[in-house]
């Protein structure tokens, strides 16, 4: 009876070992494969592997080459794109802006000069006058005051689109007006530009005026983008207290800086009849230590040298005073109308201030503190009046100013005493005015002067 049952135990063993090989082929045939896959895949990146290093490093020497063997050396900088004959291309403001900027008010250059932009080689710096990205147009945009504090670094284009600023949100544009500029020979102009909202709201409180090559020109070349200075735009209601640059003559005395208005300064300056621009100019060349006791202790060297600095870039207007010795009116003294010494009128002759022999600067300074005591005395003259005088460029002995007795010319009330400083030599421009009855304004800078009026040309330091 075992022997059968044996024997069907040991026919189910061979079945079941048959059986079961079959049922793990699927895993064995997918092992078989993979094995299969990685092997292929090894040998794909063995062939594949020196055809990769090779275009790599065909890549990095062709980079490496275009930096240069300056750039290899050192620290590498930013990629900078260059144009299609090798030059790199940068966008430049050529101009300053006119500070401090406000809501509302036109964007300027100094002293309301126009601001213009060039393109530039940034290795030769020289304007590129042709090609076809000298003629591109331009977009004016905002960006952040802090973008890129170094001008001598690039930048990408990306970093200069992230720090493009818009308005805020429920606001108009924040900047209006002429938002392009055409390129012509490489160089261009900024048209009429406005701000409409303060700089106060963003990180670093400024602005930047940026410019970048506006979509569809100079397609495939990179020009470096431009930026300013950062600068404040103040609210409009700031412009009331705004500085003049440069004053003018009837602007009220706290345009000029280091005179807040109606500060301890600008109430002194008024109480002593000091109201505008011109009339303290007027005292700078009569009396600037008499100016220095009405402004008090309170102005320090430091803030006298900068009003000063900034009252002498001041423009004149021409106007003329001249000032007789006599009644016969043979010899005379010009100022000019901020009573600065001009010149000096001898019969029929005009003589520049600098063109003086020093016997006659020693008659000219007498006459020239003569005048400032009897002021009432002194004619007006509208500048061509004098055309009628001859200039004379002769000798000392020459003059008839050197034939005066000049005792009986000065009432023996005033010492003859000689000039502390010497005067310049070369002629100045408001000289040669006079004689041509050229009335155009000039520079306080460039009119000639003499003893009474050095201090506007060398401020020295005084005491208080």
């Amino acid at each position: 009876m075992e022997g059968p049952n044996i024997l069907t135990r040991g026919k189910r063993n061979l079945e079941g070992d048959e059986e079961q090989p079959e049922r793990k082929r699927p895993a064995l045939a997918s092992v078989i494969i993979e094995a299969l896959k990685v092997d292929s895949l090894q040998k794909l990146c063995s062939s594949l592997e020196p055809i990769l290093r090779r275009v790599v490093s065909e890549e990095v020497e062709r980079a490496l080459a275009k930096l240069g063997p300056a750039r290899i050396s050192g620290r590498s900088s930013p990629k900078r794109i260059e144009g299609p004959d090798g030059r790199s291309l940068q966008l430049h403001f050529r101009s300053r802006l006119s500070l401090p900027l406000f809501t509302g008010g036109k964007v300027e250059g100094e002293q309301g000069a126009a601001i213009h932009i060039v393109l530039l080689d940034a290795n030769s710096r020289r304007v590129i006058t042709s090609g076809p990205e000298s003629c591109v147009k331009l977009d004016v945009v905002v960006l952040e005051g802090d973008f890129n504090n170094e001008d001598d670094e690039d930048w990408s284009q990306e970093e200069f689109e992230s720090h493009v600023v818009k308005e805020r949100e429920g606001k108009r544009p924040l900047l209006t007006g002429d938002l392009q500029v055409t390129m012509k020979e490489g160089v261009g102009t900024l048209g009429e530009l406005t701000f409409t909202d303060n700089s106060s709201w963003i990180r670093s409180r400024k602005f930047r005026l940026g410019l970048k090559v506006a979509p569809g020109f100079g397609e495939g070349i990179r020009i470096r983008e431009a930026k300013t200075e950062a600068f404040t735009v103040k609210d409009h209601r700031g412009e009331l207290y705004k500085k003049h640059y440069p004053p003018a003559l009837n602007d009220e005395v706290w345009r000029l800086e280091k005179i807040g208005k109606d500060g301890s300064f600008h109430k002194r300056l008024n109480n002593a009849g000091i109201l505008t621009v011109e009339d303290f100019l007027r005292l700078v060349v009569r009396d600037p230590q008499k100016l220095r006791n009405i402004l008090g202790t309170g102005m320090s060297n430091k803030m006298w040298d900068a009003l000063i600095e900034h009252a002498k870039t001041c423009v004149l207007s021409g106007k003329l005073y001249v000032y007789y010795a006599d009644d016969t009116r043979n010899f005379g003294v010009v100022f000019n109308n901020i009573y600065e010494l001009s010149g000096l009128i001898a019969g029929e002759q005009y003589h520049p201030a600098d063109s003086l022999s020093d016997t006659q600067k020693v008659y000219v300074d007498t006459l020239v503190k003569k005048a400032y005591e009897n002021w009432n005395h002194v004619i007006e003259y509208d500048g061509k009046s004098l055309v009628n005088f001859r200039q004379t460029n002769k000798s000392v002995n020459e003059l008839p100013i050197g034939e005066v007795d000049y005792s009986n010319s000065l009432d023996h009330q005033l010492p003859l005493t000689r000039l502390p400083v010497p005067v310049p030599s070369e002629p100045a421009s408001m000289g040669s005015g006079l004689m041509s009855g050229d009335t155009q304004p000039s520079p306080i800078w460039e009119i000639p002067i003499l003893a009474h009026s050095l201090t506007l040309v060398h401020f020295p330091r005084m005491t208080n």
